[in-house]
Order: structure tokens, then sequence, then C-alpha cells
């Protein structure tokens, strides 16, 4: 098959995200209903296979997250911090609340001559109306300030009234009934903005910063990846406090409360690298994917963290667990078929036929990775079959059987190795030259020891014997 092209520029990327998984459909295809009806996946293969950009993919198709999680101050029992869910909707309304222009603005002149004389407008002397930011009176240059007709003013509190930013009074009218209290205060453009005590009251109960700590922000990824045995990060914890959060130089516990991985996967991809390895808290993941929610405490016994429980903190995740073959047995059978019982499992492949649909689908992997990469040039026609002839290669080294491998890992380090090579020389593209010079230099330690001593026993007798020899030396 002979490419049609002069560069992989040319070669146009799928735009949806499922079409750009090379020689994985049936993968594809479930991940597709697993983003819709919120499964969970099982994918087992070789490394390098796709298993991350599965899990990546499925997370792209997702919304984006509508909750907000935040943990609040228990005032009762500080120890027992409260859990708040708030919608995208409820913190847009909140939003809104604290943008709202409460109240009426009206001209200083407008208000009661008492109120414009505290909140800085109207000296106190001659009447006239100034900027509050002014301090003498332009008309007969008065301190608008301070009155200093008491001989004892500055010792006597209360002689010497000081502007304010805000006024209280009562607004009284006999003939309608009215007896209503009010509230002034100056704004930023040298006007008055007059409320009622209700709306004074609503404005600052929307205002009021509340003792909390956002845990899950709503703006936030859908994909979280975890590896590794670390029960803190998959969990959540509560930091340790050396003070024993003493009131007044201890933190609170509210603020020392850290999610783990499957709080902040909420409404999101959980992704879990070589699953097996958290070992024995894959009953906790259990846990969580049954009830949707995990407390978060204190994991180390020994800590002052170990008294703070948060109950109840969603964790309504889909699970994309991936491992390798050998480890399929390692894995909790309840959980295992909690997976099956709600999702997919799927075995990746390893390899693909060698025809000209598939040999297109790897002329567009090699531009793939070229643009996501974005620091190598595009590739020759000539280069692409070079990365061919390599897939053909290492097909028949892995897999033991004629065919294009799915093993793109290790094409991906080729492809970017020889992408380096003509950068370097300030090449415009990749040629099969640098496609043939990368895949030399991107051999293995162990095949590059075998090249050198035969085999890696050699090798390792030979690193033994210099590391002897050293040792003698030095006696």
């Amino acid at each position: 098959m002979g490419f049609d092209f002069e560069s992989t520029a040319e070669i146009m990327i799928p735009k949806d995200p499922l079409a750009r998984v090379i020689g994985q459909e049936q993968a594809a295809s479930v991940s597709r209903i697993i983003a819709k009806q919120k499964r969970h996946l099982l994918l087992v293969g070789a490394p390098g296979t796709g298993k991350s950009m599965i899990a990546r993919t499925i997370a792209g198709l997702l919304p984006p997250p509508e909750e907000e999680i935040s943990v609040f101050h228990n005032a009762e029992r500080p120890e027992r911090p409260l859990i708040s869910v708030k919608s995208r909707a409820m913190l847009e309304l909140e939003k809104n609340e604290k943008k709202k222009e409460w109240g009426e603005i009206i001209e200083p002149y407008e208000a009661p001559s008492f109120v414009s004389e505290r909140l800085g407008f109207r000296c106190r002397r001659c009447g006239d109306f100034s900027s509050p930011r002014a301090l003498y009176c332009k008309t007969c240059g008065s301190d608008k300030q301070s009155r200093r007709d008491h001989p004892f003013g500055d010792l006597i509190p209360g002689s010497q009234p000081e502007s304010s930013s805000i006024v209280h009074a009562m607004r009284i009218d006999e003939e309608e009934g009215i007896n209503e209290p009010l509230v002034f205060e100056k704004t930023e453009d040298d006007k008055i903005r007059r409320l009622t005590q209700k709306e004074f009251e609503a404005r600052n109960k929307a205002n009021a910063k509340k003792l909390r700590k956002i845990l899950v922000p709503l703006t936030r990824p859908t994909f979280v990846q975890l590896a590794g045995n670390n029960e803190t990060e998959l969990l959540g914890d509560v930091r340790h406090d050396p003070y024993g959060s003493h009131p007044e130089i201890g933190t609170p516990p509210y603020l020392r409360v850290t999610p783990g991985a499957i709080h902040e996967a909420h409404e999101g991809v959980l992704y879990l690298d070589e699953m097996t390895t958290i070992g024995e808290a894959q009953k906790y993941l259990l846990s969580a994917m049954q009830e949707k929610s995990f407390l978060i405490t204190g994991r180390n016994p020994s800590s002052a963290g170990s008294t703070v429980r948060v109950e109840n903190v969603p964790c309504d995740f889909i699970l994309v667990g991936a491992m390798n073959i050998n480890d399929l047995p390692a894995l909790s059978p309840a959980l295992r078929s909690r997976i099956r019982g709600s999702g997919y499992e799927v075995v990746l492949n390893t390899h693909m036929d060698d025809n000209d649909a598939n040999r297109s689908k790897m002329a567009q992997f090699v531009a793939q990775e070229i643009r996501k990469d974005g620091r190598v040039p595009h590739a020759t026609p000539e280069a692409v079959e070079g990365v061919l002839a390599e897939s053909r290669k290492i097909c028949r080294a892995t897999d033991n059987t004629s065919g294009l491998t799915l093993r793109l890992r290790i094409l991906s380090g080729i492809i970017k190795l020889a992408g380096d090579l003509a950068s370097v020389n300030d090449e415009e593209l990749i040629t099969a030259s640098h496609i043939s010079q990368a895949s030399r230099q991107a051999k293995s330690a162990e095949e590059q020891l075998e090249e050198k001593y035969g085999n890696i026993w050699n090798a390792a007798m030979a690193d033994h014997g210099s590391t002897s020899k050293r040792g003698t030396e030095t006696a």
C-alpha cells in the first residue's frame, strides 16, 4: 500500500475521541456505552496497549460535574464536621445573590441631614455637600471628620463623632402607620445606599463567610488516576494536628480533612492502574461503589486525625480498572463480581491484521502522536512505512505472529526519538533514516546487554567481577 500524502500533517485526526483508539474496536464500542450508562470497566491486557487512553476517552465523553462538595465546621461537635453538597444551580444562585444590588441608591442630599453628616457627605458647620473622602469642607474649610467644640474632645469618647461607613436610623410616618428601621451606607461612587433592615440582614446572610472547606470543587477534571498501594490517597485522610485541635493554636478538624481519589472522582472516572496493588483496600473500594458514599477519617491510629470522622461523603464514580493478564487471579472476587454485575470486562488486543485499513490506522496513530507531543516535526510516507516495519518486527518478537503490533507505547517512543533526531538536525520532516536510527537507539537495556555480553548472565557476572576487582584493589 502506498500512502497518498506528502507528510502526516495532511492526515485528518477524527473529532470523535473513540475513533482515535487504534485496534481496540470492542473496547471503543463498550466505552461509548459506559460513558452514557455510567457502568464500570475492567481492562485486561499487556502494557502499552492503550488502557489509560481508553479511560481518559471515557472521562472526556462525560458531562461536566454538577455538584460541589464542602465540609463545614460543626460548632457542637468539632470532631464531626458536616458535609454539604451543592448543585451548579444552587452555586449560581448564591453567586447572583452576592452580586445583587440590594436597597436603593440615593443622592447624599436626599438622606436625612444627620445621616449625610455621619457618612461624611455634609459639612456640620455650613451644610454644604462634598466627597466623603475630603477631610475638610471645600466651602468653609472646617474639619468634616470631627467636631472640636469640646475642650476635652480628644479625651472624652463620643465628643468627637467620626464619620461612619454605615448609619442606622428609623423611618417614622404616623399618618401611614410606618415605623421601619433603615440602614444607610456610602457607596464607592459617592452615593448613599438605603436598605430596609430585612434587606440588610438578607444581604449579610448572602455574603456571610461560613467556616467551610471545599473538598471537591465544581470546576474539576472528570479523570482521576491512582496507581500503587496507598490507602490514604484512595480513601482520604485527616491530617495530624500536634496541638490536638486546641481552640487557640490548633487547626480546626474541618480544615484538616483531605478527600481521597474516590471522592475526587465523584461524577467522573476513577482509573486504577495495576489495580491489584491496592491490596486490602479493594474491600473499601467495593463498599464505596455500592453505597456511592464513603467516610473520611484519619488513617493513622496514633494521629489526632483518627478521632475525626466525616460521614456520607459522596463518591459516585465510574471505575475503570486496569491490570495485566497474570494479575487477574489477585483481584478480589467480590469486587470483580461487582464490576461484572454493573459493567464490562474487556481483554485488549495486542496485534491486528496487516491490511490496508489497519495500515491507514497506523498512519493516523503516527500523526496523533506527533501532534500530541507538539515538539517534533511531521513524518514522510517513507517514515510511516518504517514505523510499520517496526510494528511487524515487534509483533513477531512479542506475540510470535504476523501482523501489526498494538503495543503502541513502544512505537510512540520510536516516533518521538526519531522526531528528536530530526529536530536536532533542523530537518523539516521525519524520514525513514530517522526511524531506522531511532529503532536502534530505542533498544531496551536487556537487548543492549545481550549485544555487548552475549546474554544477561554474562553481563551480571561481568558486573559482579568488576565490583569484586574494585573491592580487592581498594583493600
